[in-house]
C-alpha cells in the first residue's frame, strides 16, 4: 500500500455568525441605555437638590415668630414632680469608681474611670450612701454635688444588702440629707420618683408606681438573698443604682439596685432596698465599717434535708456551745445508741413571723440587734412551743 503525498485532511467548512443576532443586542442595549436618560431627567428632585437654597416657591419678607400660646395652669401632678425634684436634686450625687492602673511611658500610674453610678447624702457629716457594685473593685472614688466634685473615703460596705457608705470633706452648707421615710406601709400602686444618673446623665427625673412588694433577689454574696425588695415600673437604667426612690412626699423609701431586663437597660421592672433596711444597715457601717450581724449559734440543715426529713421549718443541726440556742435550751439533732436519727428542735417563728427556709431565719433575725431577747417557736416532739433566746454577735 502506499500514500499520496498530495491528500491532506478534509478541510472544516468555515462559518459565519449570523448578523442579525448582533444587531438585536445592539438594539436591546441602546434602548436600555435611552430609557436610564429619560428616567434620570425626568425623575421628581431627590431631597438634597429640593432642599437648596433658592427654590421655586414664592418667598414671603413680612414672616415672623408666632405668638406663644398662653400655659394653662400645671397640673397638682405636675406641681409635685416639679417640687419633689427641686428639693431632691441637691442631695443626689454622681459617683465615678477610680482605678488606678501603671502607665508604662511616664513609669506612673494613672487613674482610670472604673465605673459610675448615683449616691445620696446621708447626714452633715458627709456621709454619702450608694450601692455597694458601684464602688467594687476601685481604688478610689469621685462623688459629684452639683458643680464640686470630692475625693471620697470609703467608710464600710455591706455586699450581702448591695450598701456601701463613703465619707466626703464638703462643707455643711453643701450637704442637703435626704428625709427619710419608712418601707412599712408603702402600698402598690402609689407614686414614686427616681433620680439618677443612667448612662451618665445626671440629674435625671423617672416616675412609675410601686408595682409589688416583698420580692426577693440574689445579693453580692453567694446563696444571700436581699428580702422584702420594692419593684417599681420608674425607669431605672445602667448609672441609676444607688440613686433614691422616693415617695410623693419626697421620703427616701428606697435604693434603686437592680433591673430585670434581657437587654440591660429599663424594661419596666426595676428593684429597691427597702428603707427600713437601709436605715438598720447603714448606722452600723458607719459605726463599724461593718454589719453586725445578731445569731443565734446554731447549724441549720439544708432547706433539701429538711424536706426530705419531713422537718416544716429550719431544723436545728447544732447548736453550738455558749451560744444564743444553747443557752436558751434549744435541742440538736443526734443519733441515739441504736444510731437512729433523732431531729433536733425545728425553727417554726421568730418574734411571730413564720419561717419556712434558713433564708428567711436570716432575714428575720437581721431585723433584731445583738444582745436583744426575741421569742422563738419551735416544734419540739411535734408540739409547738415559744422559747426565749438572746441573740449573739
Amino acid at each position: 500500500m502506499s500514500f499520496d503525498a498530495r491528500w491532506s485532511p478534509p478541510r472544516r467548512p468555515v462559518t459565519r455568525a449570523p448578523l442579525f443576532p448582533l444587531l438585536a443586542l445592539l438594539g436591546v442595549v441602546l434602548a436600555v441605555v435611552a430609557a436610564l436618560a429619560a428616567w434620570r431627567f425626568t425623575r421628581p428632585a431627590s431631597p438634597a437638590a429640593f432642599g437648596d437654597p433658592g427654590g421655586s416657591a414664592p418667598l414671603d419678607p413680612a414672616a415672623a415668630p408666632r405668638a406663644v400660646t398662653p400655659r394653662a395652669d400645671l397640673t397638682t401632678l405636675e406641681q409635685t414632680n416639679i417640687r419633689i425634684y427641686k428639693a431632691s436634686r441637691p442631695a443626689v450625687a454622681h459617683i465615678t469608681s477610680i482605678d488606678l492602673r501603671p502607665d508604662s511611658l511616664r513609669m506612673n500610674v494613672q487613674e482610670v474611670p472604673k465605673g459610675t453610678g448615683t449616691g445620696f447624702v446621708w447626714d452633715k457629716a458627709g456621709h454619702v450612701i450608694t450601692n455597694f457594685h458601684v464602688i467594687r473593685g476601685g481604688q478610689s472614688a469621685r462623688v459629684t454635688l452639683g458643680d464640686a466634685t470630692y475625693v471620697a473615703r470609703y467608710v464600710g460596705g455591706a455586699p450581702e444588702k448591695d450598701l456601701a457608705v463613703l465619707k466626703i470633706d464638703a462643707p455643711a452648707d453643701a450637704l442637703t440629707p435626704i428625709p427619710i421615710g419608712t418601707s412599712d406601709d408603702l402600698e402598690v400602686g402609689q407614686l414614686v420618683y427616681a433620680i439618677g444618673n443612667p448612662f451618665g446623665l445626671d440629674q435625671t427625673l423617672t416616675t412609675g408606681v410601686i408595682s409589688a412588694l416583698g420580692r426577693e433577689i440574689k445579693s453580692l454574696v453567694e446563696g444571700r438573698t436581699i428580702p422584702n425588695v420594692i419593684q417599681t415600673d420608674a425607669a431605672i437604667n445602667p448609672g441609676n443604682s444607688g440613686g433614691p426612690l422616693l415617695d410623693s412626699s419626697g421620703r427616701l423609701i428606697g435604693v434603686n439596685t437592680a433591673i430585670y431586663s434581657p437587654s440591660g437597660s429599663s424594661a419596666g421592672i426595676g428593684f429597691a432596698i427597702p428603707v427600713d433596711e437601709v436605715n438598720r444597715v447603714v448606722p452600723q457601717l458607719i459605726r463599724a465599717g461593718k454589719v453586725t450581724r445578731p445569731g443565734l449559734g446554731v447549724q441549720v440543715a439544708t432547706d433539701e434535708l429538711a424536706r426530705r426529713v419531713k422537718a416544716k421549718g429550719v431544723l436545728i443541726v447544732r447548736a453550738l456551745p455558749d451560744g444564743a440556742a444553747a443557752r436558751a435550751g434549744l435541742r440538736s439533732t443526734r443519733r441515739d445508741a441504736g444510731g437512729r436519727l433523732i431531729l433536733g428542735d425545728v425553727i417554726v417563728a421568730v418574734a411571730g413571723k413564720r419561717v419556712t427556709k434558713a433564708t428567711e431565719l436570716f432575714a428575720a433575725l437581721e431585723r433584731h440587734q445583738a444582745g436583744e431577747e426575741v421569742t422563738l417557736t419551735i416544734v419540739r416532739d411535734g408540739e409547738e412551743v415559744e422559747v426565749k433566746a438572746t441573740l449573739s454577735c
